[in-house]
């Protein structure tokens, strides 16, 4: 029986975090979701995401109740872990926590996880960063909560998990539009899409864009295309090109010890 084997990342590990981006490998979900599926969202066999969802947990030196992940509604809510939450999921697209054992998660499918951590301060952070809540703030929001623990800024590591890639993610020509009302800068991640009313985003680079303007001292993205890489990872977009009925969800998150 293989064993989920998460990416990380030297950031993190320099802070001295339990951390990981899991991908699809050492799942027990089969079909269209083979692998590591951890989206109790999804229509797969319960039994089978609980399983997974515990072996995520368990290679972060945890148990599934100690897995503190929301509803997510691709909002800018962050909330604030003070021990396990046993299951019960509040909505909200960021969590922190300044309480060993508990472990910050999201899921994604396309969209940018992020990792945080303040090591001096000893606190820890997942965000879920689709385009709606990075444009929103919902990265600001999780760095605010941070620092209302007694975090600050500057001190602060950040990893960008696998998402989806510039190359990847054709739009319209309205989302840029809609984008630079909200923020000016926000331009700088649009590329000439295969005709004039199409646009590639570059959700990564907004995101750490979103990281630097919070303030966060160090920031880097792990560059995997989570479109382009069936094997290793679940995508929304890719399930919808290939007129797929649903899709799975990766799980990043972190624990301090």
């Amino acid at each position: 029986m293989s064993a989920p084997v998460p990416l990380t990342h030297p950031l993190l590990d320099r802070a001295g975090v339990r951390h990981g981006f899991f991908t699809r490998q050492g799942g027990v979900s089969t079909g269209l979701y083979a692998g590591l599926n951890t989206g109790t969202g999804s229509a797969d066999d319960p039994a089978a995401v609980a399983e997974n969802r515990r072996r995520v947990a368990a290679a972060l030196g945890g148990g599934s109740d100690d897995l503190a992940n929301g509803y997510q509604i691709h909002s800018a809510i962050t909330r604030v872990a003070t021990g396990p939450w046993a299951g019960n999921r509040p909505e909200g697209d960021a969590v922190v926590t300044a309480t060993p054992g508990v472990i910050p998660a999201v899921l994604t499918a396309d969209c940018a996880p992020i990792l945080l951590a303040d090591a001096e301060a000893r606190l820890v952070g997942a965000v879920h960063a689709g385009w709606k809540g990075a444009l929103d703030g919902v990265v600001q929001s999780a760095v605010t909560a941070m620092e209302a623990l007694g975090a600050r800024p500057g001190r602060m590591v950040a990893v960008v998990g696998p998402c989806i890639a510039p190359e990847s993610y054709e739009v319209g020509a309205d989302f840029q539009e809609r984008f630079e009302r909200q923020d000016a800068g926000a331009g700088r991640f649009f590329a000439p899409g295969v005709d004039a009313g199409k646009r590639m985003f570059d959700l990564p680079g907004f995101v750490l864009w979103r990281l630097d303007q919070a303030g966060v001292g160090e920031a880097a993205w792990t560059g995997h295309d989570t479109c382009a890489d069936a094997e290793r990872f679940y995508s929304n977009r890719r399930a919808y090109r290939a007129g797929e009925p649903d899709f799975g969800r990766l799980m990043s998150a972190i624990r301090l010890d």
